[in-house]
C-alpha cells in the first residue's frame, strides 16, 4: 500500500476481529509516531502499548467514548508532560496529533484499524498504566483487524468538498 492509499483508506475502526497484533507491527507503528515532526524537536510525547485484555477492560471506562478500547486487542496510550504555559501547551498537543496521525497511517498500511479517544478520568488512567502525576494520558488509541471489512481506499470519503476547503492565494 502506498502512503496515499494508506491516508486515503484510513477510517475509525471500532469493531475488531479477536487476532492479536504482531510485536513487530506495534513497534512500526509507535517508531511511526516517534518519527513524527515535533516543535522544536521537543518530543514531548511517550507511548504506552496495552495489550492485556484486563487492562484494556479498564482503560475502556475512562471515558464514555472509549468502549471500543475493551474490545481492542491492542491500545497505546499517548502520554504528554503538564506543560508549563499556553505556548507549550498547543505546541505539545499539535505534535501529539502529528504523531498520532503518523501512527494511524502506519496502522492502516499495515491492515490495522484505529479509533482514537479521549480521556476524562485522568487519575484512572495514570493508575492503569503507572504514568507519573506530572504527565496526563491525552488520548487512547485502540488498535485491531477490523472486523467488518479490510482497510481499502475510500471512493466518496464523507467530508466537505475540496473546493470548500482549500483556497488559493487568499480566502
Amino acid at each position: 500500500m502506498t502512503a496515499w492509499e494508506a491516508i486515503a483508506a484510513r477510517r475509525n475502526v471500532r469493531d475488531y476481529r479477536p487476532d492479536p497484533i504482531p510485536g513487530a507491527d506495534l513497534d512500526r507503528i509507535a517508531e511511526a509516531g516517534r518519527r513524527a515532526p515535533s516543535a522544536n524537536n521537543n518530543q514531548h510525547w511517550d507511548f504506552v502499548v496495552v495489550t492485556d485484555g484486563e487492562r484494556l477492560q479498564e482503560l475502556s471506562t475512562v471515558w464514555p467514548g472509549a468502549t471500543h478500547i475493551a474490545s481492542a486487542p491492542a491500545a497505546f496510550a499517548l502520554i504528554l508532560p503538564r506543560p508549563e504555559n499556553d505556548l507549550a501547551a498547543r505546541w505539545d498537543q499539535f505534535d501529539l496529533g502529528q504523531a498520532t496521525m503518523a501512527m494511524m497511517i502506519a496502522a492502516t498500511e499495515l491492515g490495522i484499524g484505529t479509533a482514537h479517544s479521549a480521556v476524562g478520568n485522568q487519575g484512572k488512567a495514570r493508575a492503569l498504566l503507572g504514568v507519573p502525576d506530572d504527565h496526563d494520558v491525552a488520548y487512547l488509541m485502540g488498535l485491531g483487524f477490523p472486523a467488518d471489512r479490510s482497510l481499502a481506499p475510500i471512493r466518496k470519503p464523507n467530508r466537505r468538498p475540496l473546493e470548500d476547503v482549500m483556497h488559493r492565494e487568499q480566502w
